[in-house]
């Protein structure tokens, strides 16, 4: 793939290629996880190995006790499933604003897991579940066979803890195909109404976030030969109100060796951030990236700033429409 992404940014808005302040620490724990979705960037799975070790977690800690007040995103693979999550979440919680996890929820009913739910309402964590669909059929496409059911399990029982009421819980929206998200509002009202009236459940808010073309879903997309496509879906459609408001100029990934990335997408490309000397910088050098800093770019990006844009709080442009508007319930599988 050229790197049109940057030449497209240089010509409109040059500054929205270099990083402004931190903000957002997200750190992934590693791609262990009790799920192997067919979207999944980091081709997560049961047999992960890439597993952050208690030594690096206390390097994210000590930054994060440097700068007092950012907001912490925990993501994975299934962040669960690292030995040491609890450890980061307790060390982490005096020093954060928000503490969000990424969660795929039905991990939450896997044996040995039936603990976190009442100590994630007891932490006042921020949960943030992936749930592709709100139909079973199109959830089973992506997920597997039976994850829907699980899901709905779990919500309710997030919901009897309080999620979804006084605390917060959040949803993720992803198309089952190569097209763009939805509307995010109008997606959101289908989303509540439907989980609602036929299971009970209530939640906070909807994030669509677009397919982005790297991991499972783009190898799939390049044995179908629909890869070079979708690019150009994604391009056709640059929004620079989007482009105005892309995460990465105020967030940094961490992966489970501590090495830092613009976002969980170039983490899973092995694209990390690079020094003065075109080094990749490490979490315990941090400081090193400050204003001004060149972001890494590649046209993966496009993902990003598409149609309403995407990002992992969902579209960047809550006033833009989609030119291709599916519906999930009609979501095109796969094969």
């Amino acid at each position: 793939m050229a790197n049109d992404f940057a030449t497209a940014l240089k010509e409109a808005a040059p500054e929205l290629l270099s990083f402004d302040e931190l903000k957002t620490l997200q750190v992934n724990l590693g791609d262990r996880c009790n799920l192997s979705c067919r979207h999944c960037h980091v081709n997560a799975g049961p047999n992960g190995e890439k597993v952050m070790s208690r030594e690096i977690m206390d390097r994210v800690l000590a930054v994060l006790g440097k700068h007092p007040g950012l907001t912490l995103d925990i993501t994975g693979g299934s962040p669960e499933m690292n030995p040491n999550f609890k450890y980061l979440i307790d060390s982490a919680r005096p020093t954060v604003d928000r503490l969000m996890v990424r969660s795929n929820i039905c991990v939450l009913l896997e044996p040995g897991y039936e603990w976190i739910p009442q100590w994630y309402a007891d932490q006042g964590i921020i949960l943030i579940g992936s749930l592709p669909c709100y139909t079973a059929e199109n959830v089973a496409r992506q997920r597997g066979p039976g994850v829907f059911e699980k899901s709905v399990t779990a919500l309710q029982m997030l919901n009897r803890l309080g999620y979804g009421k006084e605390l917060e819980l959040n949803l993720v929206y992803n198309p089952g195909a190569d097209f763009l998200p939805v509307h995010q509002r109008k997606l959101e009202a289908d989303y509540k109404r439907e989980l609602y009236e036929k299971y009970g459940i209530t939640f906070s808010n909807l994030f669509t976030i677009t397919n982005v073309p790297i991991g499972r879903f783009g190898e799939k997309l390049k044995k179908q030969g629909r890869l070079d496509a979708y690019i150009d879906l994604l391009r056709g459609n640059l929004n620079m109100t989007a482009a105005s408001n892309i995460m990465c100029r105020t967030l940094i990934s961490v992966d489970y060796e501590g090495l830092l990335y613009n976002c969980d997408f170039n983490q899973a490309l092995g694209l990390p951030i690079l020094d003065t000397e075109f080094k990749p910088v490490r979490i315990e050098n941090i400081e090193s990236v400050t204003n001004g800093h060149p972001i890494i770019t590649a046209s993966h990006c496009f993902s990003c700033t598409a149609g309403a844009g995407s990002s992992c709080i969902g579209a960047l442009d809550k006033d833009a429409t989609c030119s291709i508007d599916r519906s999930p319930a009609i979501s095109q599988r796969i094969e």
